[in-house]
């Protein structure tokens, strides 16, 4: 989460259209890029992020594309409606078709191939596995 933030609670915004920005792969050699779109939670980055690195075993280095930024509000349950909006549950990262979410470099193609398959599959979204100088079709 953020270390602060203007405004506590947020409205639920737009989700539509493709990432129009951070779609490259700019610090690393590979990268994972997202197929769909979803609001990613922190629990959810933070399980991709420990399978990479316990794959990797700490070689190389690996950059984290996404932040949780957002406020996700929750009324209680069994709660009437009314009565003003609902404290923050969580914090989550907008995330649309192309957002890189993480890249890795100084590890092999197959190592990092294989670290980012773990991580993909911690999270809740088709990715693909894509290169900086090679373009995965």
């Amino acid at each position: 989460m953020p270390e602060r933030v203007k405004y506590r609670k947020q409205q639920r915004g737009n989700r539509s259209g493709i990432a129009s920005r951070g779609q490259t792969v700019a610090f690393g050699e590979y990268g994972l890029q997202a197929l769909e779109r979803c609001w990613m939670d922190t629990k959810q980055i933070e399980a991709a992020r420990t399978a990479l690195s316990r794959f990797m075993q700490r070689r190389g280095k690996l950059w984290i594309r996404i932040f949780p930024d957002k406020s996700f509000t929750k009324k209680p349950l069994e709660t009437r409606m009314g009565k003003g909006k609902g404290p923050v549950e969580s914090w989550v990262a907008v995330i649309r078709p192309a957002n890189v979410l993480f890249e890795v470099d100084g590890v092999t193609e197959t190592v990092a191939r294989e670290a980012l398959r773990l991580a993909a599959s911690k999270l809740p979204i088709r990715t693909r596995f894509i290169s900086r100088h090679r373009a995965m079709v």
